[in-house]
């Protein structure tokens, strides 16, 4: 396979530019990424169905990846709970490496075909789950061995990967092959390749919490009330939902604890 997130970038020595030109340029990259995005929408869409299905059904998510990869999967699932209210571990995101990675390199990590699948076993996986491996070049050792596994054990799995016939989409039953090409900075794939697997990640968390029915309107009804900020939001929710007053909407909020159960047990006394 061609790695064309390894191609020479299309900007030449750019040591030599001004920092205007640099930004500029990385700007004009960045603007391919969406674009990009857009093409892989029907295979982000069956990954995003069936992922829907198989937790409806009581499976969980879990995210493989290494380096910048691996963080991004970590960033995604650690922000599920606090956005839509779901438990720590129905979204899980696993580093080569160990959560040290997510902070300081670990050499070879992501080198280790069999370390995804000993990693995936320490939360007792099962068919129901699914398995997204990620992977900016799509070769990922330890993204392949995890999927290669999950498959065995007759598991959903997919993988967001930015090289076209990859191994890793290969080996993935929902692949979302997201062709981003050169880097501004040759193959420094945290650039844009990063930034569209970022996107690709919120797309296909967001709409499987929608399908799971934790979005009411266009709101985070079951959103954590874990900061003045949030707790604000809230009490704005219930003023909008409830017609209430904001001292009356924070006093109920306050009393059941999320948007959701604060207007159901409104709408119930009223």
């Amino acid at each position: 396979m061609e790695r064309t997130t390894e191609r020479e970038s299309h900007y030449k020595n750019l040591e030599q530019q001004s920092v205007r030109e640099i930004l500029e340029n990385i700007n004009r990259e960045d603007q391919t990424v969406p674009l990009a995005v857009a093409k892989a929408l029907p295979q982000i869409e069956a990954l995003a169905t069936i992922t829907a299905q198989q937790m409806r059904a009581g499976g969980r998510l879990f995210y493989i990846g290494a380096g910048t990869s691996g963080r991004l999967g970590v960033v995604d699932a650690s922000e599920c709970p606090p956005t839509f209210g779901v438990p720590f571990d129905m979204v899980v995101g696993l580093i080569a490496g160990g959560d040290s990675a997510i902070r300081k390199a670990v050499e070879f990590a992501e080198d280790n075909t069999e370390l995804a699948w000993q990693n995936l076993q320490e939360f007792n996986i099962t068919e129901k789950d699914v398995v997204v491996g990620i992977a900016a070049s799509g070769t990922t050792p330890y993204v392949i061995g995890g999927l290669e596994m999950a498959n065995s054990h007759n598991m959903v799995t997919g993988c967001i990967v930015c090289n076209s016939d990859s191994p890793v989409a290969a080996v993935a039953q929902y692949p979302v092959e997201v062709v981003t090409g050169p880097e501004f900075l040759t193959g420094s794939t945290r650039m844009k390749a990063g930034t569209a697997q970022k996107l690709v990640l919120n797309m296909l968390s967001t709409s499987v919490m929608i399908q799971l029915g934790k979005v009411k309107g266009n709101k985070m009804v079951d959103m954590q009330l874990s900061n003045d900020k949030l707790i604000n939001r809230g009490t704005h929710m219930v003023m909008d939902e409830t017609g209430l007053g904001e001292e009356e909407a924070a006093v109920l909020l306050k009393k059941y604890g999320s948007v959701r159960a604060a207007v159901d047990n409104y709408n119930t006394i009223i």
